[in-house]
């Protein structure tokens, strides 16, 4: 195996990672806020379909991005009125949120399947982004260097200031937090709106990273694994680097062993579209039949906020 070849998977790994990073990203700051959301596929597919129809119609990919995290949060705003004001199920509402966001983007979408849109280009140089070696650090997209810079920043809020303090504070022991005056709700809305923000970014990532086009359900349930993921990580950020792309290299594996043939192309091609989805159950399982699992897992998530008074 040649050094370009070795070089072009790399980057292949950083590109199907990203989007499942970024969204895992999300997620993890609403889990330690105490709350449950399993509507980032949904999520995911209505940034995904914001971004392409606002670079289908203007052209301009960072309006894309900032439109798509819009998106994202004004859907998850339906989940929290549902789940923080009215005390609904979180796990039901947020199955609820990705069959909506899944017929929402259909339906935008109608119309525009295989219509195409340009990629977002590399954010250096192209002198850089070209170079047979150093395209490994400087050949990406904002999108890839977006998704690194928030795994360092959410773990330096969570760790090193008082507002994540306060976070955590709120997904460990909420009827604490609110006897000394925080506002739970209010906590809980933030992160779930930057939940949802993250998760419309890692929609985007589809069509203008990944396929300039638009297709049905296009994040194949990456939103999925994302939500795997957090917990793979336990609950950890730098961990969600590392299981973001041990899953994107298991797909590139895939797409290579399509591609290129070898040894690989041995295993049937929908044992290698199955094996992300196959790596996700097996590392749940491997998870809950630990006795440790557990421990770091935020001790209000997933319940609902009940004051006394």
């Amino acid at each position: 195996m040649n050094l370009d070849l070795l070089i072009a998977i790399f980057i292949t790994v950083v590109g199907a990672s990203t989007p499942i990073l970024i969204a895992a990203t999300g997620e993890l700051v609403v889990e330690k806020s105490g709350v449950l959301n399993l509507g980032v596929e949904g999520m995911m597919l209505v940034g995904a379909i914001t971004a392409f129809l606002v670079v289908f119609l203007t052209g301009q990919h960072y309006l894309a991005i900032v439109l798509a995290a819009g998106a994202g949060i004004a859907t998850s705003m339906i989940f929290g009125f549902l789940t923080l004001s009215l005390s609904a199920n979180q796990t039901a509402t947020g199955l609820a949120l990705t069959i909506f966001g899944t017929g929402f983007s259909a339906l935008a979408g109608q119309g525009y399947s295989a219509r195409p849109v340009t990629l977002l280009g590399p954010l250096f140089p192209a002198d850089l982004a070209t170079h047979p070696v150093l395209r490994i650090v400087f050949g990406y997209s904002a999108l890839v260097y977006f998704a690194l810079i928030m795994v360092v920043a959410v773990w330096w809020f969570l760790k090193k200031t008082r507002a994540g303090l306060i976070l955590r504070a709120v997904g460990e022991n909420d009827l604490s937090a609110h006897s000394i005056g925080y506002s739970v709700i209010g906590v809980r809305y933030a992160a779930v709106a930057f939940g949802g923000a993250m998760a419309g970014i890692a929609g985007a990532c589809f069509p203008l990273l990944l396929t300039p086009q638009w297709a049905e359900r296009m994040t194949a349930g990456r939103g999925w694994i994302a939500v795997a993921l957090v917990v793979f990580a336990s609950w950890r950020p730098f961990r969600l680097l590392a299981g973001a792309y041990l899953f994107g290299l298991v797909m590139t594996m895939e797409l290579y062993a399509k591609a290129g043939g070898g040894p690989l192309s041995a295993i049937p091609s929908e044992l290698w579209a199955a094996l992300p989805y196959l790596a996700t159950v097996v590392v749940l399982v491997l998870i809950s039949i630990r006795r440790d699992a557990s421990t770091n897992a935020p001790a209000c998530l997933g319940r609902p906020f009940l004051p006394s008074n």
